[in-house]
């Protein structure tokens, strides 16, 4: 590139690099002379090829015409050009193939299907349910394993079977024993499972090449295939336990944990192809909210339960304690025996939802354990029976009795600020009021009120849905005796749970919106 030569050596002047400058030296004397240019057009001329040769990483040369107005010349000639620019032209790049070091040039980037191979759909749901599977498994044989050392049966083979009908068990598949059926599911064990079917659903998405394409139709499909081969397993399973002691139906297996599959992994793949995002913009305003409403209540009443059951076992923390001893056993045996415990904490704090809101539950057939009443038999001897109440709460019940109350009240105020701070109209056009509008714009208008109650008489049946499903799950029998009802009444705990969260998100939702901070309009 044409320099002016105003360093004793013949470097140009904006160069600091002797490679570079002789590089750009040796290039401009092989490149073809332009005619000599005059005053500021010579300048101007060098400082457009300068401009232009910075973006691809090589300093350029001082710009400025020499003494006459002229362009001078200088440097050597060397053996090997690395960078051509033609001052005629657009200014273009020569990169020689020998010297890669000179100058890198980045790859084109190419299009993401030909970049990324698709796995197919059946291999990667086959790896990626099997993995899934022997995460949530592994476990349970072990604590399972821990727990039969109380009886001294230890063994690999015996904890490897026991641990698969307890695996079984926790997606809700009755284990037929010598004393009746055992249909409790521990929901932790549950929890697990669903956890990593879930990841299997997002993984699978990506391994296809369906992620964010906001397909419904691929994240069904993804869903359906891993319920397959996840009540495949399940079959395959039943039929390893069964005739051991234990009595397991394989068809009624496969059908659980199909059910499992599907839907687990189904909540995965919706978020990894983000078409319930696509699904819920087709939903109705005030049913989408009240979708939301309704979970967020359940979950809030579910919070004060596990929030009661905590504060419960730890006061009887004495009590289970003295269960622990009572099993005469070693370090090994304990532990077992209190993991099997907390296995069963996430029903406990269903049971605990179901006690605050009023029906209570089970603990055996003509029992009841509820704010007025506690009427209980025998019971094993579990760490996690010493949280019980010793009788009727009295008084403080009715105190209890507000909590969900509250709960519900705070779900529907947190839907009136959802709604004032997101979901604004401007115009006819949904805006974002969490950010300031920009200057002149007129003031969003706030949540209409059929919007606002609507919204949350419908979070009530949402709400009884959600707990009354919960509540189902957390029960099921233990043996043939009286510990045949355990758990909470579904339908009991679905009606009231919808008339308790129907009415108080209602009123939080409306003092939402009528006690609201003041528009102030410009």
């Amino acid at each position: 590139m044409p320099t002016t030569p105003d360093r004793p050596d013949g470097r140009p002047a904006g160069s600091g690099d002797p490679v570079e400058a002789a590089e750009a030296t040796d290039d401009a004397a092989r490149a073809p002379r332009p005619a000599p240019l005059r005053g500021d057009d010579a300048a101007d001329d060098d400082f457009a090829i300068a401009r232009e040769t910075v973006s691809i990483g090589v300093r350029p040369a001082a710009p400025g015409p020499a003494a006459g107005g002229a362009p001078a010349d200088s440097g050597r000639d060397g053996d090997r050009a690395t960078v051509g620019i033609d001052p005629r032209n657009r200014p273009t790049v020569r990169v020689d193939a020998r010297n890669h070091e000179t100058v890198k040039l980045p790859g084109q980037r190419r299009p993401a299907d030909s970049r990324v191979r698709r796995a197919p759909l059946p291999v990667a749901a086959a790896f990626a349910t099997g993995w899934a599977a022997l995460l949530s498994y592994v476990p349970v044989a072990a604590v399972i394993g821990l727990a039969r050392t109380l009886e001294g049966q230890g063994g690999l083979g015996g904890a490897a079977h026991a641990g698969l009908a307890g695996w079984l068990l926790g997606h809700g598949v009755p284990i037929g024993t010598s004393i009746g059926p055992l249909g409790l599911a521990p929901l932790l064990l549950t929890l697990l499972a669903g956890w990593r079917l879930n990841r299997a659903g997002l993984h699978v998405t990506r391994a296809i090449g369906a992620r964010r394409s906001g397909s419904p139709r691929a994240a069904l499909l993804v869903a359906a295939t891993i319920g397959i081969a996840y009540g495949t397993l399940g079959l395959l399973a039943a039929l390893v336990v069964d005739g051991r002691g234990t009595d397991v139906t394989p068809a009624l297996a496969a059908v659980h944990l199909f059910a499992a599959g599907l839907v687990f992994s189904l909540i995965g793949s919706l978020r990894s192809t983000e078409a319930l995002v696509v699904v819920a913009r087709r939903i109705p305003p005030p049913l989408r909210h009240g979708l939301r409403t309704g979970v967020v209540a359940a979950l809030l009443i579910l919070a004060a339960g596990a929030a009661f059951a905590g504060l419960s076992v730890a006061v009887g923390g004495g009590q289970a304690a003295d269960m622990i001893g009572a099993y005469r056993t070693g370090v090994a045996g304990q532990a077992g025996i209190t993991l099997v415990s907390l296995a069963y904490g996430a029903n406990g704090v269903v049971w605990a939802a179901a006690y605050l809101l009023g029906p209570g539950f089970l603990l055996g057939t003509d029992s009841a354990v509820r704010l007025t009443e506690l009427t209980v038999g025998p019971l094993p001897t579990l760490p996690l029976l010493a949280g019980l109440p010793n009788g009727p709460m009295g008084a403080s019940g009715a105190a209890l009795l507000a909590v969900p109350v509250l709960a519900a009240m705070a779900a529907g105020w947190l839907l009136t600020r959802r709604l004032m701070g997101v979901h604004h109209v401007v115009d006819g056009h949904l805006v974002d009021g969490r950010h300031p509008s920009r200057s002149g714009d007129s003031p969003p208008a706030e949540p209409a009120w059929h919007l606002v109650l609507a919204s949350a008489a419908l979070a009530g049946p949402v709400a009884g849905l959600v707990l009354g499903i919960l509540s189902w799950l957390s029960g099921g029998p233990l043996g043939n005796g009286r510990m045949a009802e355990i758990g909470p009444v579904p339908w009991q705990v679905a009606f009231i749970a919808t008339v308790v969260v129907t009415v108080s998100a209602c009123i939080g939702a409306a003092a939402g919106r009528a006690f609201r901070a003041p528009v102030h309009h410009k």
